[in-house]
């Protein structure tokens, strides 16, 4: 298809994707594509569980171009309907509310795997041969990659692994629409739920997964039962969705000690010296909270943060 295409002409056909704003540029993507990893700071979080997770981050001309990358190509491609993560107009909400009642719900984990999406993977999926010069495909999946893979931090990186996903996502989610099985995947997060053979599942993802060349992560295996209480991407949904109980007791004891001792006082009670940051999480977790509940003592807590924040 690409067979015929001139130097001119592929050069308009770059510029037509408007990652840069002149020919001039086109040299410089290619540069920042030859030596990407250069374009990357790494550092690592720490995680809940005291794990690590590397985070890449690009830099400022990298990022720029990456945005314009999600924005004006990857953004134009359908995700599957069984993906709720990393979408406009989607949330944790959306991925919980359809659990909501039921009599089994399994929780699986896909392992590593932004790290175990790979190059190929990306390029077929993202960039494939039947709308890209090979050469301008190869070259936007290098602008998204790290090392070969997809990195965490980049601003398409997440788009781009429910694009890879589709098929995998439209092909589980058809099947157990058959089988009377409600699924969802919130990035690494499949759950599953309704009243089912939970071996016969897990099989099906694990050998489902390995097609890919991702893995199913064999420690974060969850079966939660309707006598317990179950939880789907931190949302309670035993009998309706409500934000955990612990969760929402924890925010009005802080709530509680700040009105009685002061913002200042109480940061020295639990030790934590960044007034802004703790303020700033404080509120975080309280819209949270109303993301699932409109709850008006929550309502009145967000409006009393939000006056300590702007003070």
């Amino acid at each position: 298809m690409w067979k015929y295409l001139t130097n001119n002409l592929y050069k308009e056909f770059l510029l037509s994707l408007n990652l840069v704003d002149s020919e001039l540029y086109i040299k410089k993507l290619y540069s920042i594509s030859n030596n990407i990893e250069d374009n990357y700071k790494v550092f690592k979080i720490k995680k809940s569980n005291g794990s690590f997770r590397k985070i890449y981050e690009p830099n400022s001309t990298l990022k720029y171009i990456q945005r314009q990358i999600l924005k004006n190509i990857l953004e134009n491609k359908k995700v599957s309907k069984y993906a709720t993560a990393y979408q406009k107009g989607k949330s944790l909400k959306d991925n919980a509310s359809v659990h909501v009642g039921k009599k089994i719900i399994l929780k699986l984990d896909i392992k590593n795997y932004f790290d175990s999406i790979s190059f190929y993977s990306i390029y077929n999926n993202c960039f494939p041969i039947e709308y890209f010069p090979k050469g301008i495909g190869m070259l936007l999946t290098y602008l998204c990659t790290y090392n070969g893979y997809l990195p965490q931090g980049a601003s398409t990186s997440a788009y781009i692994s429910n694009l890879v996903m589709k098929d995998f996502d439209d092909e589980l989610g058809n099947w157990c629409d058959e089988n009377n099985i409600t699924y969802t995947r919130y990035s690494d997060d499949m759950t599953f739920s309704g009243d089912f053979n939970l071996a016969l599942i897990i099989k099906k993802v694990k050998n489902m997964l390995s097609k890919l060349g991702l893995e199913l992560n064999k420690n974060k295996i969850h079966i939660i039962k309707q006598n317990q209480q179950q939880k789907v991407t931190g949302i309670v949904v035993n009998e309706r969705m409500q934000a955990e109980r612990k969760y929402r007791k924890e925010i009005r004891k802080e709530i509680y000690y700040i009105k009685k001792y002061g913002s200042d006082f109480h940061l020295d009670r639990i030790n934590y010296k960044d007034k802004e940051k703790y303020l700033n999480k404080l509120y975080g977790r309280i819209l949270f909270v109303l993301q699932i509940n409109n709850d008006k003592a929550f309502i009145n807590y967000k409006d009393y943060v939000l006056k300590l924040i702007n003070i």
